[in-house]
């Protein structure tokens, strides 16, 4: 054992991670991003969900629900559609999480003894994001009702319930996570395997020595790029195909929408990640770099985009980010038009912001693209 032959390899590795500035900031951050993201970010526990008040009581008691439902901290009222009708619309957009529908002549029939109804519904396409809210439901509204049955309409409280509540899971009756699960693995795989193998592509050029042909030939920037992820997309077809027969054959997943506007958002979405890929392989020196850029990416989009967590149980400021992310469009898409029965006049919202991230993103691709080695 030489001492000065360990210190020099010791300096020497010093030295090396020195000079490669990017792998020492990745090492750095991604425990910081981890730290920040699941201490703040993550929340099991939505509070504040949008609810819209179809109201056709206007009666104290029906005001009475309403109050108990928002001093719970789990309902937000967002809108007082007029009808039915406009409540179920927001429901399916995703406006609303939930809806409440007093109708006419509640509180006349709950006076006279008849246990009325109410309805309430819930988007149940993540089970997560609604389970604690309704199961607040019956208790609440038994209190808040109760409250104001006194003098001679005390006796209705002795009652096991004076009215009923009657729930009602849309897109998701069962409540299975599974519905929720699978039809986000779509988005998810495909950000991961498309990030990553454009990435890996470029990087394992220029370490076999072959970007040297590349550069000779009078090809353009934006020809190479496209020649480097047109393949990728019909690969990207390829695992889709895969992953949508399996949802349906072990799963029982439904196709309720319109398979081409699926397809449609299926080449944005494919092209904006293909663009991250392109535009870290400009920045990485080798495919290790490569790899740990698609980590860097893939991190918050598996946390922030409401694949693994409740989207609307996040901060504003995570949210914000969020959006900013193709995957959190995207699973709004594929879960609608699995789920919801959407065509493209619905995801339409939901188009534009994943092309306006793969314009960006190929832009500066684009720009960092170089002619040379050097």
């Amino acid at each position: 054992m030489s001492w000065q032959r360990f210190v020099a390899i010791l300096v020497k590795e010093f030295r090396q991670m020195r000079r490669d500035r990017l792998t020492f900031a990745i090492m750095v951050m991604v425990p910081v991003m981890q730290l920040v993201l699941f201490g703040y970010a993550i929340n099991t526990d939505p509070k504040n969900l949008p609810l819209a008040v179809v109201d056709q009581d206007h009666s104290v008691l029906s005001r009475s629900l309403v109050a108990g439902l928002r001093n719970t901290g789990y309902f937000e009222v967002i809108a007082t559609p007029a009808n039915e009708l406009d409540a179920d619309r927001l429901l399916d957009n995703g406006d609303a999480q939930f809806a409440l529908i007093v109708p006419a002549g509640f509180a006349r029939a709950l006076v006279r003894g008849e246990r009325p109804a109410i309805r309430f519904a819930a988007d149940a396409t993540d089970p997560s994001a609604t389970g604690n809210a309704l199961a607040t439901l019956a208790a609440v509204g038994e209190q808040a009702i109760g409250r104001e049955l006194t003098g001679t309409l005390s006796s209705l409280r002795a009652t096991a319930s004076p009215f009923e509540i009657r729930v009602q899971r849309r897109y998701n009756p069962e409540g299975l996570s599974r519905f929720n699960v699978v039809p986000g693995l779509v988005g998810v795989i495909l950000t991961m395997t498309m990030v990553m193998m454009t990435g890996l592509a470029m990087t394992r050029e220029r370490e076999r020595g072959t970007m040297e042909n590349l550069l000779a030939t009078p090809a353009r920037p934006i020809e190479v790029m496209l020649g480097k992820i047109v393949p990728y997309i019909l690969i990207g077809y390829v695992q889709v195909a895969v992953i949508l027969g399996a949802a349906r054959l072990l799963f029982g997943i439904p196709m309720q929408g319109d398979p081409l506007a699926l397809m449609l958002a299926l080449v944005l979405f494919i092209a904006a990640n293909l663009a991250v890929g392109f535009t870290f392989s400009t920045i990485a020196r080798n495919q290790l770099q490569a790899m740990q850029l698609t980590f860097f990416f893939f991190l918050p989009s598996m946390l922030l985009t409401g694949f693994m967590f409740p989207f609307r149980g996040m901060p504003v400021w995570a949210q914000t980010i969020g959006e900013a992310l193709p995957l959190t469009h995207f699973l709004r898409i594929v879960r609608g038009i699995l789920l919801k029965g959407h065509g493209l006049t619905q995801i339409a919202p939901h188009l534009w912001p994943i092309l306006l991230f793969m314009l960006a993103a190929g832009a500066i691709a684009l720009a960092r693209y170089r002619r040379t080695l050097d």
